[in-house]
């Protein structure tokens, strides 16, 4: 049974992960994907680092510990954070958010092609009903005569990384905390997404930034890199695996409706067709069999 101040965190957490997609897209009016990624993610990063060291937790990794980190976070960061900032500026941001949350899927099948983890009826069944959701979308987009099929490669490949960064997590070894482990691949992945925009993308007009584009700003690096950590992290322990389930599934379905109110998307019939298939499927790989079993991926940190 969850208590209070659990199932607020948890309600928070979701809604928070579930807005961010149409907030990225609202941010992506006016700046350019690479210089947005690296903007919030370095600002974010910085004030995680200070919250998470003002709480007294060893900050500096071991020599050996570098290169672990640097590793982790190609994918962790550079691969899901860079890709899926493309497929939201190429797509609707509910239909990005619904595609990105595919990564539990491709968790359990990367798991299994590559360490050897099982394969049940459930994973089928779950593998079916990704593909029937991407399917949906795909065909849209190509039915569209100004539809971007590229943007559906874009999160695919997004849930890719995530996948394989979150498989290659649970497999190192590090003496540091899961927080401080993730503020290092944040710091150290935008250090690299500033050289790349600098060197790829003009500068943004910053004087002509309008209100609400200040606000998608703050939003990323307050609340997605920030608060949003800090509650998961906080959940994390002891969150129950069939909640956490709960949470991944509802995030896609709140980037859904919160796009319509936030950016003025209106989702087609495919799109909500395409939640209830990824939902089934998250349902499938994430929902514990047993009240004990407690060895499913952890909800994503968008």
């Amino acid at each position: 049974m969850l208590s209070r101040p659990q199932l607020i965190g948890l309600v928070a957490l979701t809604l928070m992960w579930g807005v961010n997609w149409p907030m990225m897209k609202l941010s992506l009016q006016q700046m350019t994907p690479l210089m947005f990624r690296a903007s919030t993610m370095l600002l974010g990063a910085a004030w995680l680092f200070v919250y998470v060291a003002r709480r007294g937790e060893r900050m500096w990794p071991t020599r050996s510990e570098w290169a672990t980190i640097a590793a982790l976070g190609l994918p962790n960061v550079l691969g899901w954070h860079t890709l899926s900032i493309f497929g939201v500026q190429a797509l609707a941001s509910g239909r990005a958010a619904i595609l990105g949350f595919t990564m539990p899927i491709f968790t359990v099948l990367i798991g299994a092609l590559c360490f050897g983890e099982r394969i049940t009826p459930r994973v089928r069944l779950a593998v079916l009903a990704a593909g029937a959701a991407i399917g949906l979308l795909l065909w849209h987009e190509l039915q569209r005569l100004s539809g971007r099929p590229a943007g559906v490669a874009w999160m695919l490949g997004a849930a890719v990384c995530w996948a394989w960064g979150t498989l290659l997590f649970r497999r190192a070894r590090l003496t540091l905390s899961a927080m401080v482990v993730t503020v290092w691949m944040l710091l150290l992945g935008s250090a690299v997404l500033w050289v790349l925009a600098l060197a790829l993308e003009p500068l943004p007009a910053v004087s002509s930034f309008t209100a609400p584009m200040w606000v998608s700003l703050a939003y990323g690096v307050l609340i997605n890199y920030g608060v949003a950590q800090l509650i998961w992290f906080g959940l994390a322990r002891d969150l129950p695996p069939a909640t956490s389930a709960m949470s991944v599934m509802a995030i896609p379905l709140v980037g859904t409706l919160s796009a319509a109110l936030i950016v003025g998307e209106v989702p087609h019939w495919q799109d909500w067709v395409a939640v209830g298939f990824v939902m089934l499927a998250i349902a499938a790989v994430l929902w514990p069999a047993r009240a004990a079993q407690s060895d499913h991926p952890a909800p994503p940190r968008p």
